[in-house]
């Protein structure tokens, strides 16, 4: 006889099949002339969005990790679950997603329709390239199954679609092994041109003098200031860092020369950039040491920020005292660019001499090989963000604001026309000025148009462009 089903694999699996009834039951009472949205309580999004009255659908039920296979090394979940819960249910089985992106409050759908990253993307690239099957609420209230093999232009456009195509209900994806440490070096260079010559050579060995890199990101101060932090997993007992406190991990990096050392627990290292938003607390002032003393500790995460910068956009404070001070308004750059590693430095360089902003992250990465994963020439390629197979590529992550210009996101417009000078990509989670025919070209217009028409002809979702250029 087959082994009995644990209590709470199967309580997991009802409490989802109840939550997609709900999702359906939701979008069915709505009137089929009317577009629809999921009614999500967070939003890592940064766009300027126009007011609207669409139904909210009933995402409830769909938070939940619905099992764990540690044998296969896979875990199913649902779309809305958070990263913060998913790595709560994989770590006691010694395992994590292949991608964990950097703030507790993205949910594995988002980071699969809306892109993410984090430093093992240098070797396991993006969160949806780990995704071996999902099921998606489509515009025609279905909900398919898409994976390489079944529903594949789906499946192969869904990633940057940002819900414009369906919503990701269940995810299958794979888990790989972790240990219960991680073992930091910060590398400081004074020149850009060498970071990345180092950078490239830990991509193309996978070693830094000799050692296995498992981790690698990097953090940018000026253009004679930057760092390396290379990771390395380790299961060897020792004392570790906390920076959920009074420390602050991006501040741990600086040092004046060479090579500091540090180790993190697992769990710590995942979330080492959340306690301080990477380092935009500081607008918040909780960095001033008596501040941050009396700032309470569960209000130090990307959740609480998030619902404090929601409250400064809804009331224009910023704005306000810019004003006050006799200052014009100040332009949002919030932003995160994919450019080829041949010409980061020159990119970082510009942005160094043109934009007031800094630090900046780096976050180096590289597409999977589908073919060596089986999935062969049926997937290849994600035609909503075309990068480029075999092609090394460096994340340069930058979020602040500058003085406003003469023309509305004159800063924006500058960087995305520099961007496209250079082969790169934006992401599309905050604002963009694109023309129509720039956006096509850059993000698979007629590929994303051939697939809306199958899978929501009723333009039930919103329009792609129209959601990430026209909606303010």
């Amino acid at each position: 006889m087959p082994a009995p089903v644990p209590v709470a694999l199967l309580d997991a699996q009802r409490a989802h099949a109840a939550g997609v009834q709900r999702l359906l039951e939701s979008y069915r009472a709505v009137p089929a002339t009317t577009p629809v949205r999921l009614a999500k309580r967070t939003s890592n999004l940064f766009r300027t969005r126009a007011k609207t009255t669409a139904p909210g659908l009933d995402v409830s039920g769909l938070t939940g990790v619905i099992a764990i296979d540690a044998d296969a090394g896979t875990a199913e979940v649902a779309g809305m679950c958070t990263y913060e819960d998913l790595v709560a249910a994989t770590l006691p089985y010694g395992l994590a997603p292949l991608v964990v992106p950097q703030l507790k409050t993205i949910t594995l759908g988002g980071a699969v329709t809306g892109l993410g990253i984090e430093s093992t993307s240098f070797r396991n690239g993006l969160p949806h390239e780990s995704v071996l099957e999902m099921d998606i609420l489509t515009g025609t209230g279905e909900i398919l199954t898409a994976s390489p093999h079944e529903n594949t232009a789906l499946f192969r456009a869904f990633p940057n679609s940002y819900g414009t195509l369906g919503y990701a209900v269940r995810l299958r994806i794979e888990l790989e092994p972790v240990t219960p440490f991680v073992a930091l070096r910060h590398l400081r260079f004074h020149s850009l041109a060498e970071l990345i010559r180092t950078m490239n050579g830990i991509l193309q060995t996978g070693n830094h003098d000799g050692i296995p890199v498992d981790y690698l990101d990097g953090v940018v101060f000026s253009a004679t200031e930057s760092y390396l932090c290379v990771g390395a997993q380790t299961s060897e007992p020792g004392p570790v860092s906390d920076y959920t406190g009074q420390q602050i991990f991006y501040r741990s990096i600086q040092h004046a020369n060479g090579v500091t050392d540090d180790r993190l627990t697992i769990h710590d290292y995942f979330w080492r950039w959340d306690t301080d938003w990477f380092w935009c607390s500081e607008a918040f002032g909780a960095q001033v040491p008596w501040i941050r003393r009396l700032w309470p500790r569960r209000y130090r995460s990307s959740r609480f920020y998030g619902k404090l910068m929601k409250l400064e956009q809804r009331f224009q404070i910023g704005n306000r005292l810019e004003k006050v001070k006799g200052r014009p308004p100040r332009e949002r750059v919030v932003q995160d660019v994919e450019v080829p590693i041949e010409r980061c430095a020159e990119f970082v360089n510009w942005f160094l001499e043109t934009v007031p902003i800094e630090p900046v992250w780096l976050c180096p990465l590289r597409l999977r090989d589908d073919e060596g994963r089986g999935f062969g020439s049926r997937v290849r390629g994600w035609p909503l963000y075309p990068l480029q197979p075999l092609q090394s590529y460096v994340n340069v992550g930058f979020w602040s604001t500058v003085p406003i210009g003469s023309v509305e996101g004159e800063t924006n417009r500058l960087i995305e026309q520099k961007v496209a000078e250079l082969d790169g990509h934006k992401s599309l989670y905050s604002d963009s000025y694109y023309s129509r025919d720039e956006f096509d070209a850059l993000y698979g217009g007629d590929a994303y148009r051939a697939v809306k028409q199958r899978y929501d002809p009723d333009s039930r979702l919103l329009d792609l462009y129209a959601k990430a250029v026209q909606r303010r």
